[in-house]
């Protein structure tokens, strides 16, 4: 295998690097997704509310962090993509191999990925222009009707164009520009959503419901979903972070990025609960999880609200946003293996990589109650099982491979992290020792092997 050359050497001529800033905005925006919107509000008020976030940013602490320093300083270190640079660091094909199976990972994310954006941006549009709203509409049937449709083939589309146009603009003039763009905008209408929960009628019921501390429901049950939601919220074990990292200048420090990163994660998923909840308990709606709050529950209740179609379309707004910067980080990485492995130039690969991952994600996009709603083997639609393989056992595998790695395969990591003394011994005790066993066990508990 050919030792890839510096991205950073002027000479490539095909990539460019992130500035310091461009480097984590476009790292949150990996970070912030669909999952802490619909997902985190939920499981933190079900399990304890404050007890729980407390319990989160634990297991942030000794397993999310480490994981992700360690895929950034893989990156930085092997100047490659999330294959070669495992194989330039060692020498070592076997290392190639695993890293290419974080590429697979993220293409087959990416293909249904595109479908939910997809979803969020057809909702914004919906709702801005006041066609979601319907006095007493059926907001599960709407849903159902557009999911079984051939619409979201269109959105899907719009999605992997634009991920693909960003990506093919390359680094700084793309994915950092993106993100400098949308992050941005991006807190200033998760703030005014905030706000605006906040004042509605009952908010503080929702807001007792998510922040209200209740040791007595943490159990061993919270502690795996904590440690599940730590580890995906980061965008870890599908090479993201690693593709990213070797886009990283040498001088700046990657474990300031580190905690900047899952402070802003942090921070994101406090303000999502901030404005789920107050919303939910305000209009008498069940605090559902996944796609039931984000399409169903929560325009019912932004149909009943003043100025509902601009909150809403701000909301679905946040959503797509959310969406399209997690989804141009994860393009990214089989983009970047295609730019090495066969040569091709950035504009080239961005175009064919988008235009097999849009085909391939076809299948997930028209299993949602569309025509192959009906295809259910093992009682999952093609969409579920493309999400639960992916999520459950490809990504904890990823995530298993690079703490190893890093643990014990390549003796200069702390070198590249820039860490010595003690939180050099620290970050290998998290490596070697704790992390490979929490991830374990969130697989096994993730597939159903773990009963607690």
């Amino acid at each position: 295998m050919k030792k890839q050359q510096d991205a950073s050497d002027p000479k490539n001529g095909t990539e460019e690097r992130f500035s310091k800033t461009g480097f984590i905005l476009a790292a949150i925006g990996s970070s912030v997704g669909l999952g802490n919107m619909w997902k985190f509000p939920y499981i933190t008020g079900k399990h304890g509310g404050a007890a729980f976030f407390l319990l989160f940013i634990v297991c942030l602490i000794i397993v999310g962090l480490p994981v992700l320093l360690a895929e950034m300083v893989i990156g930085r270190g092997g100047r490659g993509n999330a294959s070669t640079s495992f194989y330039n660091l060692t020498g070592k094909k076997v290392w190639a191999a695993f890293g290419l199976f974080a590429v697979l990972t993220a293409f087959m994310i990416m293909s249904y990925y595109a479908v939910v954006a997809g979803w969020t941006l057809h909702y914004t549009v919906q709702s801005l222009t006041g066609l979601l709203f319907e006095p007493g509409a059926d907001y599960k049937s709407k849903f159902l009707d557009f999911a079984g449709s051939y619409t979201p083939l269109f959105w899907q589309a719009v999605v992997t164009v634009v991920c693909g146009s960003v990506l093919a603009k390359g680094v700084s003039g793309g994915i950092e520009k993106f993100n400098k763009i949308l992050i941005p905008g991006f807190l200033i209408i998760l703030i005014v959503l905030m706000f605006r929960a906040l004042t509605l009628p009952g908010a503080s019921e929702g807001v007792a419901f998510f922040l209200k501390p209740d040791f007595s429901k943490l159990d061993a049950e919270s502690a795996l979903i904590a440690l599940g939601h730590a580890f995906f919220s980061l965008s870890l074990g599908m090479g993201c972070m690693l593709t990213y990292g070797s886009y990283v200048d040498k001088r700046q420090s990657l474990g300031s990025a580190t905690l900047a990163i899952g402070f802003g994660d942090l921070v994101y998923a406090l303000i999502a609960g901030l404005v789920i909840f107050p919303t939910v308990f305000s209009f008498g709606l069940e605090p559902g999880e996944g796609v039931g709050l984000a399409f169903m529950a929560l325009p019912a209740a932004f149909s009943k609200m003043y100025l509902g179609s601009v909150f809403g379309g701000l909301f679905f707004a946040l959503l797509a946003i959310a969406a399209l910067t997690s989804a141009v980080s994860i393009l990214e990485v089989p983009v970047a293996f295609a730019m090495e492995r066969w040569g091709w130039s950035r504009s080239k690969s961005s175009v064919y990589v988008s235009a097999v991952c849009f085909l391939v994600g076809i299948p997930s996009a028209l299993s949602v109650g569309g025509v192959l709603g009906g295809f259910t083997p093992g009682g999952k639609s093609i969409f579920d099982w493309v999400d639960f393989v992916t999520a459950y056992i490809a990504m904890p595998f990823g995530g298993l491979v690079v703490t190893l790695f890093t643990g014990y395969a390549w003796k200069k990591a702390g070198e590249e992290a820039g860490l010595s003394g003690f939180w050099y011994k620290a970050w290998m005790i998290a490596l070697r020792f704790v992390a490979p066993v929490l991830i374990l066990l969130i697989f096994l508990y993730s597939v159903g092997l773990l009963k607690v």
